[in-house]
């Protein structure tokens, strides 16, 4: 038999090798009715841009800089997202598109032709609110939507931009394909002077339908013709034009791209074709709540990198808790 002694060690010594395993879980397992939680991470949006049509270099998460209210947040996450598209082609032809008609249509023929598997479009040509035609029905029939456009021809009347997009949007909400990959972008691409002679709908019912179904615009605003007269307390017919514009593609989280010079309707085209499928998201965990008034806003800038100097990023969709 053991000494008394030795039995007497052996027998604190396990006690103690019990009481520390049990601080030990202690630590790793919260207290009973508290669930481990994980930190909230806001989601961001952004399209990428190089500027004159060029296409964008691909980013590293180092390249970007998230500001919120200007204070600098990390970014946790952060991932491409290329997308299938639903989209309609809106094309004014308006006798002030007179001498620009070979263009657009030259310019939409180079939208479809970059549509890729799963991509299906439709193609709307407006003038006035009793003369807004849909040329070709959604479909992902390439040759069908650049046939369509054989049609186009500038007529007058009075420009009912916005009826155009709201009938547009309402089709595209209603027609995108039932059988297509559930997670797609709805779009409308806008090509247009930017002037609203006599439309029915208001802007805020066209942004209203728009926002609830998804559609983002994106705009290519050919307002280099509009007058640029400004009168006493009045705005000039192109400032008009391109606040209209700027506030359709911003509340819809789409962008404007203005072709007023020769060569840059192709590349506005260029980056609206790499925006409409293609985007980054970003994650951040917001700011502790300091009892002051937060806006909320939200900036992405890039960082000199090797040749990515050139890039600009635009957070398009308000910012949402994450997945």
């Amino acid at each position: 038999m053991r000494p008394r002694r030795q039995l007497v060690y052996e027998c604190m010594l396990l006690a103690l090798l019990c009481t520390l395993s049990a601080a030990a879980r202690a630590q790793e397992v919260p207290p009973a009715g508290v669930a481990a939680r994980e930190k909230p991470v806001t989601r961001v949006e952004i399209l990428l841009t190089g500027g004159k049509g060029r296409a964008a270099p691909e980013p590293q998460r180092e390249d970007l800089r998230l500001f919120v209210d200007g204070i600098e947040r990390p970014i946790l996450h952060f991932e491409k997202e290329v997308l299938p598209v639903s989209y309609g082609l809106v094309v004014d032809n308006s006798g002030s598109l007179k001498t620009q008609i070979r263009q657009v249509v030259a310019a939409a023929r180079f939208v479809v032709e970059k549509n890729r598997p799963g991509d299906e479009a439709f193609v709307v040509r407006f003038v006035s609110s009793d003369n807004i035609k849909v040329l070709q029905t959604m479909t992902a029939d390439v040759p069908a939507l650049k046939a369509s456009f054989d049609s186009m021809a500038v007529e007058g009347g009075q420009t009912a931009l916005l009826d155009a997009l709201y009938l547009a949007g309402d089709y595209l909400i209603k027609s995108a394909s039932r059988t297509a990959p559930p997670k797609r972008r709805r779009a409308l691409l806008l090509v247009t002077d930017g002037e609203d002679r006599n439309s029915f709908y208001k802007v805020e019912q066209v942004l209203k339908l728009l926002k609830a179904g998804g559609v983002r615009v994106f705009c290519i605003g050919l307002t280099g013709t509009l007058d640029d007269m400004r009168g006493l307390i009045s705005q000039s017919k192109r400032e008009t034009a391109r606040e209209l514009l700027r506030k359709i593609a911003a509340e819809t989280g789409g962008r404007v791209f203005y072709a007023e010079k020769g060569g840059e309707l192709e590349e506005a085209v260029g980056e609206v074709v790499e925006n409409l499928r293609v985007q980054y998201v970003l994650g951040f965990e917001p700011a502790p709540a300091t009892g002051g008034k937060s806006r909320g806003r939200v900036e992405v800038k890039v960082v000199g990198a090797p040749g990515k100097a050139g890039l600009k990023a635009q957070p398009v969709a308000p910012a949402a808790k994450g997945r």
